[in-house]
């Protein structure tokens, strides 16, 4: 059960994001957003992602995971609620900025859950809760439409998510452990941040999303430019997001015997760069495709990166207040490119400029991960700052003591 739980924690972390863009000419039409109000539904969320991922060890420290956790799912659950109430576009940025509030603080906390709960297990069990991350993210493009095109409401297709975060809420409150026995992280963050490990990871990891939160805000206008209906950019959507499930799921499993990521992590960036390209050069032609590849790129370049920073240190609460770090200053990174896309859109009248950047930030991600050997981690994660204070108080007298006595 407790397996489970992680699972459907997960599932419910995207759907808010992913079930706006096939939906979005209705939203445009009734709330009168243009694409750069559109754009803050994806921009905003990641914002309160990143902000609030750099406090989750001081939350984990003061109410503990489990109330934590608890407590953010109810804020999702009425989040998507109050959807049915949204008339205009700035009550539905409202919305979005709380459902992504309680998806930051599950986001920042729940890996050092998993390290702890699943110790031998931790790459196949972030590999699940990543793959139900994205698995939620193809229900939100695949049903919001659906539900929308047979109710006459798009508020509905986008609320009728809060379902499935009670389910998830009752779950937690069932299932999650108590924190006894999880040492305190009070402190991690500022040690954490004197090292250019952390923000080498929160660079790679923002890169990466930033293309992620683009394909999830644009992928479907795109194609709906080029004369495809709701439902058909939403179902290509949706293809992306199981692309991106399945890929995660199965990459950590396939590397779960390698203390190196890193040839994992540049197939998975080969990919990305083959979907950008074709996006932007051949859009018309093998669509799915291009989708299909990307989203595995996507998917499995998440989980291998969640896995990667959990690597770097064999405490859990220390590890996850790096995992939180790395997401926090990630998604700050993530939630520009969206935006970028769209002002690069009404300057130019197409995606191919927003497609064509983010080809180009894979290559920079593709050189970076360079320096993520295994046999490094122990030194990028000392403290030089904090090793010579100890020194100091070891050995007080040495630094007083005369020349001469101490010959």
């Amino acid at each position: 059960m407790l397996v489970a739980t992680v699972a459907l924690i997960g599932f419910n972390l995207r759907p808010f994001m992913t079930s706006i863009g096939p939906l979005a000419g209705n939203i445009q039409e009734h709330t009168g957003l243009g694409l750069q109000g559109m754009a803050l539904l994806t921009l905003v969320p990641m914002l309160l992602m990143g902000g609030v991922a750099f406090i989750g060890p001081a939350l984990q420290s003061t109410f503990g995971a489990r109330r934590s956790v608890i407590g953010a799912l109810l804020v999702i659950c009425g989040g998507c609620a109050l959807r049915l109430l949204s008339i205009s576009g700035w009550s539905l940025v409202a919305t979005a900025a709380l459902i992504g509030l309680g998806v930051a603080v599950i986001q920042a906390i729940f890996p050092g859950i998993i390290k702890r709960e699943f110790a031998r297990h931790v790459g196949p069990m972030m590999g699940l809760y990543s793959a139900m991350l994205m698995g939620g993210g193809a229900l939100g493009a695949l049903t919001a439409p659906a539900v929308s095109s047979s109710t006459g409401l798009w508020a509905v297709g986008l609320a009728w998510f809060a379902l499935p975060a009670a389910v998830a809420l009752m779950l937690a409150w069932s299932f999650l452990p108590i924190d006894a026995g999880m040492s305190k992280a009070e402190g991690a963050a500022r040690l954490l941040l004197a090292r250019p490990r952390t923000w080498l990871l929160m660079l790679c990891f923002g890169l990466m999303n930033g293309g992620y939160t683009s394909v999830v805000a644009w992928l479907a206008p795109a194609y709906q430019e080029r004369g495809w209906s709701a439902g058909a950019s939403g179902g290509l959507l949706a293809v992306l997001a199981v692309s991106q499930a399945l890929s995660a799921l199965t990459l950590p499993l396939f590397a779960r015997n390698s203390l190196d990521r890193r040839p994992w992590l540049w197939l998975t960036l080969v990919m990305q760069g083959i979907g950008f390209a074709g996006l932007a050069l051949a859009p018309g032609y093998a669509s799915l495709v291009w989708v299909i590849v990307l989203g595995c790129g996507l998917g499995g370049c998440f989980a291998l990166l969640m896995i990667v920073a959990l690597d770097h240190l064999p405490d859990p609460a220390q590890a996850g207040a790096l995992s939180a770090l790395m997401q926090g200053g990630g998604f700050l990174i993530a939630a520009a490119p969206a935006w970028l896309v769209a002002v690069l859109h009404e300057a130019t009248g197409s995606y191919k400029a927003g497609w064509m950047g983010h080809l180009a930030t894979v290559l920079v991600v593709t050189i970076l991960v360079l320096r993520f050997c295994p046999r490094r981690y122990a030194r990028a994660m000392r403290a030089p700052v904090a090793r010579r204070a100890q020194q100091e108080r070891l050995l007080p007298a040495a630094t007083v003591m005369p020349t001469h006595d101490m010959r």
